[in-house]
């Protein structure tokens, strides 16, 4: 897809990678909607990219989501290209998890890109075109301990997103997968960065990444996975699970003494 002057949707924007995205596709010449729960920061921002507009909502809710995809389409009309980046992340013992937190990183992880996607798809439908980029993660095919909650949702995102370019092959709609590691930002705990140095876990910047999602619109990519050898990994995990389960032990006790911190 050629983002030049096509409307753009991009959801979490105020924040860490989304506002570089946020950037790069306004340096593309994209007629951008910004969508964060931050308003402040979301004004600002909307305020350093020419034309760009801000739409102030939480994802968290079905009410939420609606509100967004009506101010959208009050904006733009249709919508050439949804990018869901909204995203929340939770590292912890299962046992530890608090339902009301469980519910809502499901919401914002995977519901919000479901219902945004229903609410807007109509009108790419009718036009004949558009591409729906949902950013994933890795977690969302390897299971990873003490993320078990932040896994689920990747995995139904990538789920979704599989089955939903299946049902659209014949339409002018592609849907677009991306899957990066671990990620340098603000989302990420004090204690995930300690887990991370101890393990030696890779964590890309946040520009590498959005240079990848550019790239997978561009090239009209199905999906793309970020980064080696965990790309490799998810290709290990999708046939010999048990062996990947042996090859993560080490790193899972290493964990563990972080997420129970």
């Amino acid at each position: 897809m050629n983002i030049i002057g096509k409307k753009v949707v991009l959801t979490g924007a105020a924040g860490g990678m989304g506002s570089a995205l946020a950037v790069a596709l306004s340096q593309r010449g994209a007629q951008l909607v910004l969508v964060d729960r931050d308003a402040p920061a979301l004004q600002a921002l909307a305020k350093r990219l020419d034309g760009a507009h801000a739409v102030t909502g939480d994802l968290a809710s079905t009410t939420g989501c609606k509100h967004v995809a009506d101010e959208i389409s009050s904006l733009l009309g249709g919508v050439d290209l949804l990018i869901n980046l909204a995203g929340l992340n939770s590292f912890r013992p299962f046992e530890e998890e608090d339902p009301q937190a469980i519910e809502r990183l499901i919401h914002v992880n995977l519901l919000a890109p479901m219902l945004l996607t229903n609410l807007l798809l109509p009108s790419m439908l009718s036009q004949g075109s558009g591409r729906i980029v949902n950013v994933g993660s890795v977690f969302g095919s390897i299971g990873f301990a003490w993320f078990s909650t932040y896994s689920a949702s990747k995995f139904g995102l990538r789920g979704f997103s599989e089955a939903l370019r299946r049902e659209l092959a014949d339409t002018g709609v592609r849907v677009t997968y991306v899957a990066p590691r671990a990620v340098k930002t603000p989302m990420n705990s004090d204690a995930i960065i300690r887990m991370g140095e101890a393990t030696g876990m890779n964590m890309d910047l946040p520009e590498r990444v959005i240079t990848r999602i550019v790239a997978a619109i561009d090239d009209d990519r199905k999906d793309s996975y970020i980064g080696f050898p965990e790309s490799l990994f998810v290709r290990i995990n999708a046939i010999l699970p048990r062996l990947v389960d042996w090859m993560l032990a080490k790193q899972n006790r290493i964990a563990a003494k972080f997420a129970r911190l």
